[in-house]
């Protein structure tokens, strides 16, 4: 593909970045902008498969403290799920009405943001101060603030990737691969926090560091 038809296709001022952080070599700034489309494929997996390991950590912790159907039973004045309550309730709402409600189709119904926001101050005093646990192996010392911290910021990742948006730049703008670098040793931080071995979920999907050595010597 010629880099007017790129241009074309993907906008001029989107393909600028690119040809700006590539000194205007336009086969640099096509082959950086494959390399960023690559990445981001590559790290929707790993994020996806972190936040599925997440969920299903935290629905067996509050299944064991907070009971069966928490999920809709903590859908109340002062409840854990209070500020979710009508989100919980129109979901709830449309699997009884096409008869297949069930507590699991529900754990799979709430985007990254639901799982996060349990780990705010107010939700996780709420929830009985224990959501820590589901990270047995967390470096001593880690607060729920650092958690949610943490976990924000693999979420805006998250997002920064599903809105389209480039991975592979500094605030600069320039050619730089410590941002994906720092998400995705967090990522791998916070499974070994869950007693979950690298080398046993990682391989479930296309990783990334073929690509990011391809970034950092483009």
């Amino acid at each position: 593909m010629l880099y007017t038809d790129t241009q074309r296709l993907f906008s001029p001022a989107r393909m600028q970045k690119y040809l700006r952080a590539c000194k205007g070599n336009k086969e640099k700034a096509m082959k950086l902008y494959s390399y960023n489309a690559r990445l981001s494929q590559a790290f929707f997996g790993v994020i996806s498969l972190f936040e599925v390991v997440l969920r299903n950590a935290i629905n067996e912790h509050y299944l064991r403290t907070l009971g069966n159907d928490w999920i809709v039973k903590q859908a109340v004045p002062n409840g854990l799920l209070e500020h979710e309550a009508n989100e919980v309730s129109f979901t709830q709402n449309a699997y009884l009405k096409e008869g297949v409600y069930s507590h699991d189709k529900m754990v799979g119904s709430f985007t990254f943001g639901f799982w996060t926001y349990l780990f705010t101050k107010r939700n996780y005093k709420i929830g009985g101060k224990t959501l820590l646990q589901i990270f047995p192996n967390r470096v001593k010392g880690t607060t729920q603030k650092q958690v949610y911290a943490d976990i924000t910021s693999i979420r805006e990742f998250r997002n920064r990737i599903a809105h389209h948006e480039p991975i592979c730049f500094d605030v600069k703008g320039m050619v730089d691969i410590k941002y994906m670098e720092r998400h995705y040793a967090l990522i791998k931080e916070y499974l070994r926090f869950m007693g979950v071995q690298e080398s046993d979920v990682l391989p479930l999907i296309y990783r990334p560091e073929g690509l990011l050595k391809k970034v950092s010597t483009l």
